[in-house]
């Protein structure tokens, strides 16, 4: 993208009015001791200053589990599950309570949401959040957003506040997800073995090539940078485009909002997909996989078809009807996912078969769908 299409493109972050502001721990907390007051209060300046614009905003913010250690003297992130869920308990109401004594001088309500997987894989419970988020920003209250670390495992948590900033997105249909951490944004290359390595300052979100560059995630990946590009294509589902900025430029946000070119834009060209296509990109644990031929993949992504059991070579693990599979091509990469209407072993006898076949396979008449379109998203 040549400068003068990313800077129009930078410039129009400008008529965004919905905006999620996703704040890492390593920018809240001094050093394992406690959350830092300064930049708590910082933020807490910028969001009002973006609010005044006329702008949505909803935060989400990590800390604490960290504020919560300090607190019970605790030294490190201890390794038991109820260690942790104990810091959370005592180190959210501190987080919560340290947003709004910076956001209440300012006139501004806050209110604290708590999210688990169980409030994002039950339909119902994922639009009652809708609607709540949704009631807030109408009622022009700062939403503050978080896990619930106190009662989640880690078999069921949605895994990093990066794709939960992403979740809240799509929930509020957000124009941009701004997450700040302690990078400057995506590089070209790992800095620490390549000198020359630079910002990427615009790219389309769903372009391969950025794999590579933001490397594997986890406390080796450079700042988390693969969670942070899954993020970003999770946001896109609703249409938000994602800025990855530093959290320490001083006044960053509305720098961004301002169409500054600070950060990695993220940009998407897709069309949002509605409230329902977005619940099922939502789910995160499929319950197990289908491969479907170059036909089927075809039809399923590119044209929006229904996935048929003709279009099936091999099912994998256990499911029951209504479970959330994924869908995968020949070389193993997720295309698609939805609600299956067939258990696995039922799925297993279909391979391959024309629906017309399905009653004499089964011995009774189903479906004429492995899933249908309305309950199928593509990746």
């Amino acid at each position: 993208m040549n400068s003068l299409d990313a800077n129009a493109d930078r410039l129009r972050l400008g008529t965004a009015r919905r905006w999620v502001v996703k704040v890492g721990s390593a920018l809240l907390t001094n050093d394992g001791r406690g959350l830092d007051a300064s930049v708590v209060q910082s933020l807490a300046d910028q969001l009002v200053a973006l609010r005044e614009t006329g702008c949505d905003v909803v935060l989400v913010s990590s800390g604490a589990i960290a504020a919560g250690l300090v607190r019970l003297n605790l030294a490190e992130r201890p390794h038991e599950v109820h260690l942790s869920q104990a810091a959370a308990a005592v180190g959210q109401s501190a987080l919560v309570r340290a947003y709004e004594e910076h956001l209440s001088p300012h006139g501004v309500t806050s209110a604290q949401i708590l999210l688990s997987h169980a409030d994002i894989r039950a339909r119902d419970r994922y639009l009652n959040a809708r609607s709540t988020l949704s009631t807030l920003l109408g009622m022009r209250v700062l939403p503050i957003v978080n896990e619930n670390d106190t009662v989640v495992t880690d078999e069921i948590r949605l895994g990093d506040n990066d794709t939960l900033g992403a979740l809240v997105a799509n929930l509020v249909d957000a124009d941009v997800l701004l997450i700040l951490t302690d990078q400057e944004g995506l590089m070209d290359g790992d800095p620490r073995q390549m000198a020359g390595a630079q910002v990427i300052s615009s790219a389309d979100v769903h372009d391969a090539t950025l794999d590579a560059m933001a490397g594997p995630g986890g406390a080796l990946g450079r700042g988390g940078m693969a969670t942070k590009l899954s993020a970003a294509r999770l946001a896109a589902r609703s249409g938000t485009d994602t800025v990855i900025a530093s959290g320490r430029v001083p006044n960053i946000i509305n720098r961004v909002a301002a169409g500054e070119s600070l950060g990695t834009f993220l940009q998407t060209q897709r069309r949002p997909q509605s409230a329902r296509k977005q619940w099922l990109a939502s789910l995160l644990h499929a319950q197990g996989q289908l491969t479907l031929d170059d036909g089927a993949v075809r039809g399923v992504v590119e044209q929006g078809r229904s996935l048929l059991p003709i279009g099936i070579t091999h099912v994998a693990g256990q499911f029951n009807r209504g479970d959330l599979v994924s869908c995968i091509d020949s070389q193993g990469r997720e295309r698609a996912r939805g609600l299956v209407n067939y258990n696995s072993g039922e799925a297993q006898a279909l391979v391959g078969k024309a629906s017309a076949h399905i009653e004499s396979t089964l011995g009774y008449r189903g479906e004429e769908e492995m899933i249908h379109r309305d309950n199928l998203v593509a990746g």
